[in-house]
This record gives C-alpha cells, structure tokens and sequence, in this order.
C-alpha cells in the first residue's frame, strides 16, 4: 500500500484560509474518488503569526518542508505590515531556501465569455510561462547609500548564472515537447538594451541542438506583451527571467480570465515543491466568504499531477472546465453572486461525475 503523502499547508493572511479550506474540500474529494491519502502539516506563517510572536519562519522551518511531498499556499500579504515584509519572510524564503528555480504557469482560457480579448476563443489562449524563480533582481543584492537624504544612492544588481538559466531552459524545452501542441518553445528577455540578457540567448541556442523537434524563438518583453493581447495564439511556451516572469503572467492571468482561475507551481522537480494561487490575501474580502477559490483549486489540480495523481489532476481541471463553460460560475471574482464555500461545493460535486467519466 502507497504512503499517504504529506502535503505542508500554510493557510497564510486575507482570504487565503477561506480559499484554502476550499481546496482542501476538493483534495478530500479526489483522494476518495481516485483511492490515494495524504495527511496535512498546517503552518501558521503569515501576518497574525508574525504580529504575535516577531516570527516569519522559525530557522528550521525548511527542513521540515524537505520532509514533505508538496506544499500548499492560500495567500500572503497584509497591509498592517510594511511592504514585501512577510513576502520575503515566508515566499521568498521558501523559494529561495528550498531552491524552487521554475515557477510555473499555465495561461489557458477555459470558458470564451471569460476573455477580455474581442473574438479569442480557448484555442487561442492556451500556453505555459516558464519563469526562473532564483536569480534576476530578486536575489536583493544591492543596497542604499546615505538612505533618506536628498544624496540617496539605490543600487539592484540583475543577476544571472549560466546555471540558472540554462536549467529554466531546459526545463521549457522539455515541456514544449511533452505539451504536444506546437512544440514552440520563445524566450522573451530585453537583450537589446540589457546586454547581459544576452545570456538568455546563447543558452537557448546552444541547448537547441537536443530539441530539434521543438522550434524556438525570441521576443523583447514588450512586444511579448502586446503579442499576448494581439495573437495570443502565437505563444505555446515561453521562458523568461524572472523579472519579466513576474509581469506578464499577471498579464496572462487576466487574458484567461482573470486572478481568480489563475495558479502557478514554484518546482524543482524530483523534490518539495510549493503550489498557490496568484491573487494575493486581498485583505478587503477577509471573511466575507465571497471570492472565487478556483485558483487555489487549481493550485491543487496542479500539485496533485506534480505529485503523480494525474488522473485526478485532470479530473479537476475538467470540473472547472465545465462549471465555467456552462456559467454555472458566472464570474471569477467577487461579483458572482456565489459564496466562497459554495463555489468549493460544486467543484466537489461536479468532481464526482468526472471521476465516473475518467474510469468508463
């Protein structure tokens, strides 16, 4: 009999505990439905945690998270603090300390009256933004001189290793090629006016001779951008730095759609691996058990293939799929007119009759 896996769950500020106990509703069901257990580790980290005892992560928290199969974040943030304070005590830490180098996101529009963008159908929005989570500006390197005078000095150092991108780009490569569809591969940096960026691109084209099934290609991040809003059709998977990453998956979030059905993956494969949704704590709707929890339903859609239960995974994903094609879930934020924790009751439902479909 398989070990149950051990999922660390970190419910975190805002809404993040409403959406969260709605995704765990969903990985109860599914692990009755496609015969798998797991036990849960839940983790205070966050605003209040810190407020009450000056504590983002005690300094062993990582090795407890390497003990786990996978991780699960509701959401982080809370204006009481100073900007990015708990952000970097606790996202950053992990993606950092446990060395999560993909953030990986899906960008797929599942129901046509959900994109803002005139006459784009599912098709046309289907692609995968690989952003290398480690390096670029995030790292903090840099610092102040003579802070608070009118003399001030700010310095951020961008770095980049060979290391860092090479394993981001193979990593897009490989999922070019597993994803079937294009096998497009595009690299989207600012080489021409950040020379270092350069990197980027020798990386691509010296990995390329091991993919010659997959095509690749290069856009500067500001025509990649408008490319998203004009042809997102030209796009099955792009790499990116992590920067830029960081920006035009909000960008695609919102041709999918918006925030609410949007999730992402912080990966390093074969080990711990951390799965949320995107659209922060949005502290203004805390407690009103009033947004959508289908992105951090997804997140578990997408850490259960992660951890092996792709037949689950997918049945998720179909049930979404389904509730917002037939407008069941007319919206993905807070104007749907639907509870929180009953949007989280027909996901459950629906799950059920596509776990029957997934077995005939």
């Amino acid at each position: 009999m398989r070990k149950p896996y051990r999922i660390a769950v970190i419910p975190g500020d805002g809404v993040g505990p409403e959406v969260t106990d709605e995704a765990l509703k969903i990985l109860a069901r599914a692990s009755e439905l496609f015969g798998f257990s797991y036990d849960t580790v839940v983790y205070p980290f966050g605003a209040d945690h810190y407020l009450a005892t000056h504590e983002l992560m005690p300094a062993d928290q990582l090795d407890r998270f390497r003990s786990m199969d996978a991780i699960l974040l509701g959401a982080i943030g809370d204006p009481r603090l100073p900007a990015g304070l708990v952000e970097r005590g606790v996202i950053a830490a992990m993606r950092f300390g446990l060395d999560l180098y993909i953030n990986l996101r899906p960008i797929k529009l599942y129901a046509e009256h959900l994109c803002p963008l005139k006459g784009k159908k599912p098709d046309d929005v289907d692609m995968v933004v690989i952003r290398e989570n480690t390096e670029d500006l995030y790292t903090g390197m840099g610092g102040h001189f003579k802070k608070g005078t009118p003399d001030e000095v700010v310095i951020a150092n961008q770095i980049f290793t060979r290391k860092g991108c090479e394993r981001a780009v193979r990593y897009a490569f490989d999922l070019a090629r597993r994803r079937g569809k294009r096998k497009k591969l595009t690299l989207v940096d600012k080489s021409n006016a950040i020379e270092v960026q350069q990197l980027w691109r020798r990386t691509v084209e010296e990995a390329s001779p091991d993919y010659l099934d997959v095509t690749y290609d290069f856009a500067y991040i500001d025509a990649a951008c408008m490319w998203m809003v004009k042809n997102p059709e030209a796009f099955d998977v792009i790499v990116t730095p992590n920067l830029f990453g960081d920006i035009i998956t909000d960008l695609g979030a919102m041709v999918q759609g918006g925030m609410g059905v949007a999730a992402s993956g912080n990966i390093h494969p074969g080990r711990v691996s951390l799965f949320e949704p995107i659209h922060g704590s949005a502290p203004k709707y805390k407690g009103m058990n009033a947004v959508s929890p289908i992105a951090a339903i997804a997140a578990v859609s997408m850490m259960l293939d992660y951890i092996g239960e792709e037949e689950a995974a997918h049945a998720v994903e179909r049930c979404i799929a389904d509730l917002l094609v037939s407008r069941r879930i007319p919206s993905l934020d807070a104007s749907s007119g639907l509870k929180t924790s009953e949007i989280g009751d027909m996901v459950a439902d629906g799950l059920k009759r596509h776990a029957g479909a997934a077995k005939v």
